[in-house]
């Protein structure tokens, strides 16, 4: 991408349409969290079309492991802008949120019955596909990130810490170590990423930006009260505080709804179990709690809700993706990077066991019907999104 321009397509670029419909289409068949969007990514953009390799690939999980807000939605964004500028940012998000955000709106607005019409075999068929993608992006990261000793042994390194100190304490730990160990025993193995390189004066005023935002947005709601000032505020932090995404968010949205008497503690649990439903990123939630909460409420409280809480993602991967590019040039950050790529093959190793792994496979005959759809997608090269309807179809009549 040319220097000093973030706005503006490169000559390798894909138009910001291209770019919607293709994450329209992952946003329509992207199931079973944020783990396994990584996975259905990977396929799309690493395996398919081939816009990244692998450590580049990697390299952007890493970025958006380190920043708060939901990682596979950033991960999208960042992809769309390193493509299309911020046009391409902005199409990556629309495409990639848009059926599930419209979907939990629809919920809000009164609609939420009908997650509880949805088969439980069906719902069980996606999440067993889920888990297959997952297993097919460990796979393939682990041949071309981890090739040697030293790497294989700081992908375990970061599986153990996934797995003994589960949340945001063991997720760092697991990063800082494997970065340390990086710099360490893998300076012969560094590797420069195929991907552009960006203009690191553009972080500035985006980063500027969150900071301003973070800090003034409640100021401006305890100068002037008043119900949407309120939610933008509330909405935003939680986007912007949060690390892991996610699950790890409903904490702090329940204290922004529940808390404040603006939507009831079952209506609450009723949205969420909707948003299981649903495929796409899980902060679509937001939605749903905007359009029902008595504080806005309707269409218009939805999209406040939803905004929010997904701009400090926006303003963070603008800011911190020129950085990263940038930084990742010099030697001992490449080394640094090679220690932490292994690492997060170790993340996602560790959350394939727990919890998608158990949480969705219970007997023998889920284990083989994983296996199956490991095969489909693997040695049959079938698309995930055919392997999806067939396990929906599967579960939805058995």
């Amino acid at each position: 991408m040319l220097a000093g321009d973030l706005f503006m397509p490169s000559t390798d670029s894909t138009s910001p349409l291209q770019l919607l419909l293709i994450f329209l289409r992952l946003g329509l068949t992207s199931f079973g969290g944020p783990v396994a969007h990584l996975g259905y990514f990977r396929d799309e953009f690493v395996v398919r079309r081939r816009w990244l390799d692998e450590a580049a690939y990697a390299d952007l999980v890493a970025l958006c492991q380190f920043l708060p807000g939901p990682a596979s939605s950033q991960v999208g964004m960042a992809i769309g802008m390193q493509r299309a500028g911020q046009l391409g940012a902005l199409a990556a998000w629309l495409g990639f949120t848009l059926p599930s955000a419209l979907l939990m709106l629809l919920l809000g607005l009164g609609l939420s019955r009908g997650a509880q019409h949805i088969p439980a075999g069906l719902l069980h068929g996606l999440k067993l596909v889920a888990v297959a993608v997952v297993i097919q992006a460990v796979w393939g990261m682990w041949r071309s990130l981890c090739p040697d000793s030293p790497r294989r042994g700081l992908m375990l390194l970061g599986c153990a810490i996934s797995l003994l100190l589960p949340g945001l304490g063991g997720q760092f730990m697991l990063l800082y170590l494997c970065a340390a160990g990086g710099l360490l025993l893998c300076r012969e193995h560094s590797h420069t990423p195929d991907a552009p390189s960006l203009d690191m004066r553009q972080s500035l005023p985006w980063l500027a930006g969150f900071l301003v935002l973070l800090t003034g947005l409640p100021l401006l709601a305890r100068l002037w009260p008043g119900a949407p000032l309120e939610l933008v505020s509330g909405f935003y932090q939680a986007g912007a505080l949060v690390f892991g995404g996610g699950h790890v968010v409903l904490p702090l949205l329940q204290e922004q709804v529940v808390d404040r008497g603006w939507l009831s503690q079952d209506l609450f649990m009723a949205g969420y179990a909707a948003a299981q439903a649903v495929p796409g990123p899980l902060f679509t939630f937001a939605a749903f709690l905007g359009a029902a909460s008595q504080g806005v409420g309707g269409w218009l409280g939805g999209t406040l809700a939803l905004l929010a809480i997904f701009l400090p993602s926006w303003l963070l991967v603008a800011g911190g993706l020129p950085l990263w590019t940038h930084l990742r040039q010099h030697m001992l950050a490449r080394a640094a990077m090679a220690g932490l790529n292994a690492g997060v093959v170790g993340l996602l190793l560790a959350t394939l066991y727990q919890p998608l792994w158990r949480s969705s496979v219970s007997t023998a005959l889920d284990a083989l019907l994983v296996l199956l759809a490991f095969m489909l997608l693997t040695q049959w090269q079938r698309p995930a999104w055919q392997v999806l309807l067939l396990f929906a179809l599967l579960g939805a009549v058995c």
